[in-house]
């Protein structure tokens, strides 16, 4: 039986926890996830673990944050003036709010907090920081 390696196009169940035991994301109940190995596609911790896997193989790996989402970036917090936003979006704690760098990328922020004169968003990854848990079954090589 051959080896998923760098280049293959794989599928993959996968659910990943958080370090307390928190459920963040599953495959499992749906469709597998695809991706080719190496692609930069993914996590580069997630896409090592799939490597060198063969069909029917399960595994459960640790991720540290470093090889996931990177560490929380203080420098990603940024308070914006109101006006900034615009008037027809009502603002929650939590909400994202979604916004085009000069080169064209969406980036995305979540509101902290808010008043009538500033919003305080995060531009972090909601898993940066965090070490992650993936239990992975690779289900096919094609």
């Amino acid at each position: 039986m051959s080896a998923a390696k760098a280049g293959d196009t794989v599928k993959v169940h996968y659910t990943g926890t958080l370090s307390d035991g928190t459920q963040f994301d599953s495959s499992r109940g749906g469709e597998p996830l695809e991706f080719t190995i190496g692609s930069g596609q993914l996590i580069s911790g997630f896409n090592d673990a799939v490597n060198g896997m063969s069909v029917g193989d399960s595994k459960t790996v640790n991720i540290p944050s470093d090889q996931a989402y990177g560490e929380h970036n203080p420098e990603m917090m940024q308070v914006v003036p109101r006006s900034a936003i615009p008037t027809d979006i009502e603002l929650e704690v939590g909400m994202v709010l979604s916004a085009n760098n000069p080169d064209g990328r969406t980036l995305h922020f979540k509101v902290v907090e808010f008043d009538d004169e500033k919003v305080s968003v995060d531009g972090n990854h909601p898993l940066a920081g965090k070490d992650l848990t993936f239990d992975l079954e690779l289900v096919s090589i094609g």
